[in-house]
């Protein structure tokens, strides 16, 4: 539990609202590692309340890794429909944002604009496959919508192996984790 794994240029903060240092990583790295099973994926969604820890600026261990995620959560992508996207968006605008990646949008009135999904306008019509976890897609947390996704696919991967995989890679690479807040989710007045 005590090996390193990579290192942090910055502590990585506990979510709050509406982006955070923690909630873009974790966002980043499992949509980095879902990727690599489903090419088809525009993005992902996760909740504040599942991640459990800060990481400290420089080493991250195994067991950093395991205290961020102690749960034996499945990656999955859910198939969803426009209207099931609108409901994540409104359910991100009511809790004051989520982490997400490869999502930005603005939040005014209290409603969710200038929505971007994989680099592209929002477009209710379309069908969109999101990357979450089997803890959530199983309707945790306010979320039993997710439940009417049109289809359902297991990854074969355990979220926190995909941020031991993630940071591994980086180091490898010689490169640490450099997460920066870049206006995913903007609240304006």
């Amino acid at each position: 539990m005590s090996r390193v794994i990579g290192r942090t240029e910055q502590q990585l903060t506990k979510p709050s609202e509406p982006e955070t240092l923690m909630g873009n990583f974790f966002s980043d790295a499992i949509l980095a590692e879902g990727l690599k099973k489903d090419s088809s994926i525009h993005f992902t969604m996760a909740t504040k309340g599942g991640l459990r820890t800060s990481f400290p600026k420089g080493n991250i261990t195994v067991e950093n890794v395991f205290e961020l995620m102690p749960f034996e959560n499945e990656l999955v992508v859910l198939k969803m429909s426009g209207a099931s996207v609108q409901k994540i968006l409104d359910f991100i605008v009511k809790s004051s944002g989520q982490p997400v990646a490869g999502l930005k949008m603005k939040i005014k009135d209290k409603t969710a604009t200038d929505i971007m999904i994989a680099g592209k306008p929002f477009d209710s019509s379309q069908t969109y496959n999101v990357l979450t976890y089997d803890y959530l897609a199983n309707g945790a947390e306010g979320l039993e919508f997710l439940a009417d996704a049109i289809e359902r696919k297991n990854i074969g991967k355990k979220v926190r192996d995909a941020l031991m995989d993630y940071i591994s890679d980086l180091t490898r690479d010689g490169k640490t984790i450099n997460t920066q807040l870049d206006g995913r989710i903007v609240v304006e007045d």
